[in-house]
C-alpha cells in the first residue's frame, strides 16, 4: 500500500516538477509600483565589527510608455538608513524610524527579456541587467548566464564624480516554484562576484581593490510580468589606500507592492475638512509633488531642543488618528527650523525634531518603522519671511507628507 501511495504521489508531481517556464517582462503604460527594500548589514572594519545598521531603499517606479515590448520607465530611488548597533557608542538609544540619505531620479528603457538602456549619467539602479532571460522556455535546473554592471555613486566618499561601473557575470538556475508569504511563485536563483580596481584619487584616501560575492533567489510574477519578491545575500570588501579594509556582509529582502493612484486633491481636502472639524490650530494641507502634506507649523518644542511640549500630545493625537485612515501610504517626517544659529545646528535641530514627531507614531501604532522616513531640512525651505517674528514662528514646523507613490 505504501509503494502504491508513492508511486501515485510521484506521478501527480510530474507535470508540476517538469514543467518550463518562460520568464518575460510586461510593461504596461501607467502601471505604478514601489519597491521596498531592507538591508540588514554588519560592517567590519579590519576583521572586527564596527556596527550594525539596517537600509531602507524605496523606489516609486511607473511605466510611462511601451513599444515593442519594451518599457520606458521612470523611477525614483531613496535611501533611507539608521544603525541599530554600534561598538563606538555603548549608550546609543534604540533606533527610531529610517532617516533619509539620498534621492536620485533615473529614466531608462528596460526590454522584455530585462536589458536595459540607459544615459550613463544615472547613478541609479545600482544593479542593471539583472535578472535578464534567454528567449526560451526553461527546463527545471536550466542554467543561463548573462552579463551585467553595477554602477556606485562614489562622490561624497572618495571624490569619484562619475557614476562607477563594476561589470560581472551573473550565473541563473531556474529552481521550480517556490513559496512566498504562502503563495507559490517561479522561482530562480542569481549569483555573481564582482571585482575591481578603481582609479587612483588625489588628497584623500580610495579603495584600491572592490571584492564582492551576491547570491539572490528571486520569485517571479507571472501576471505582472515582474519579480515579486527577492531574497539577497551579500559579501563585499573595500580595500582601502590606507591599508585599511571594510567589508560589508550581510542580506537583503525586496518586495513589489502595487500602488493605486492618489487622488491628491480629494485627499487633502478630506485631511483639511477633518482638521477644521477637530479645530486643530496651526496646521495646513496642501498637494506637493510626492503626494499629500500636513504640515504642523509651530509645533512647541522646549527651546532649542527636540522634546515636544505636553500640550502639544493632543494636536499630534489627532493627527495620528487622521493618519490611520490612509494606511496603505507610507509617510515621510521631515523637520524644519527658522533661520538661526548656523547651518549645521539647524539641519541637526530639524533631523532630531522629525524623529521626535516620527518616535510619537510608531509608539501610536499609526506606522511599522520600515514606513516611516525622516528628513531634515533646517532652514532651507521656508515658508515665511525669517526676517519677522511671525515668519520665523511658521517656519519652525514639522511636515508629515503621505506619500503617493
Amino acid at each position: 500500500m505504501a509503494k502504491k501511495i508513492g508511486l501515485l504521489l510521484f506521478i501527480l508531481l510530474i507535470p508540476r516538477i517538469a514543467q518550463a517556464e518562460r520568464f518575460e517582462f510586461i510593461h504596461t503604460p501607467g502601471s505604478r509600483y514601489r519597491i521596498l527594500s531592507v538591508v540588514d548589514e554588519a560592517v567590519d572594519i579590519n576583521g572586527r565589527l564596527s556596527h550594525r545598521a539596517e537600509i531602507l531603499n524605496r523606489i516609486a517606479v511607473e511605466v510611462i510608455d511601451a513599444v515593442d515590448g519594451k518599457g520606458q520607465i521612470k523611477a525614483t530611488f531613496q535611501t533611507s538608513e539608521r544603525v541599530v548597533f554600534d561598538m563606538r557608542n555603548s549608550t546609543q538609544a534604540a533606533p527610531i524610524g529610517f532617516q533619509w540619505s539620498r534621492e536620485y531620479d533615473s529614466e531608462f528603457q528596460r526590454d522584455r527579456l530585462g536589458y536595459l538602456t540607459i544615459d550613463p549619467k544615472y547613478f541609479m539602479p545600482t544593479v542593471r541587467n539583472v535578472p535578464v532571460f534567454p528567449d526560451k522556455d526553461l527546463q527545471l535546473l536550466e542554467r543561463w548566464s548573462g552579463q551585467g554592471h553595477e554602477m556606485h555613486d562614489f562622490r561624497d566618499t572618495f571624490g569619484i564624480v562619475e557614476p562607477y561601473r563594476i561589470p560581472f557575470t551573473a550565473n541563473y538556475i531556474y529552481i521550480g516554484e517556490r513559496e512566498w508569504k504562502g503563495k507559490p511563485y517561479p522561482a530562480f536563483s542569481a549569483e555573481y562576484r564582482i571585482a575591481s580596481r578603481p582609479p587612483a584619487v588625489t588628497g584623500r584616501v580610495y579603495p584600491v581593490r572592490i571584492s564582492g560575492d551576491f547570491f539572490q533567489t528571486v520569485y517571479w510574477n507571472r501576471e505582472m510580468g515582474l519579480y515579486i519578491a527577492s531574497e539577497e545575500k551579500f559579501d563585499i570588501t573595500f580595500e582601502m589606500s590606507n591599508r585599511v579594509r571594510v567589508r560589508y556582509r550581510g542580506t537583503a529582502q525586496s518586495e513589489v507592492v502595487e500602488s493605486e493612484i492618489m487622488n491628491r486633491q480629494q485627499v487633502a481636502s478630506e485631511i483639511a475638512d477633518q482638521i477644521e472639524n477637530l479645530g486643530i490650530a496651526d496646521v495646513n494641507v496642501r498637494v506637493v509633488e510626492e503626494g499629500v502634506s500636513i504640515s504642523l507649523e509651530d509645533i512647541g518644542f522646549h527651546a532649542d531642543s527636540a522634546v515636544i511640549l505636553p500640550g502639544e500630545e493632543q494636536k499630534l493625537a489627532q493627527i495620528a488618528d487622521i493618519l490611520k485612515r490612509y494606511p496603505d501610504r507610507d509617510i515621510v517626517v521631515s523637520g524644519h527650523t527658522a533661520l538661526a544659529g548656523t547651518a549645521e545646528s539647524r539641519m541637526n535641530l530639524s533631523v532630531e525634531r522629525a524623529r521626535a514627531v516620527a518616535d510619537y507614531l510608531l509608539k501610536n501604532n499609526v506606522r511599522s518603522a520600515d514606513r516611516i522616513v525622516i528628513r531634515g531640512y533646517g532652514a532651507e525651505k521656508p515658508i515665511a519671511d525669517n526676517r519677522t517674528q511671525e515668519g520665523m514662528r511658521r517656519n519652525r514646523r514639522v511636515e508629515i507628507t503621505i506619500l503617493e507613490n
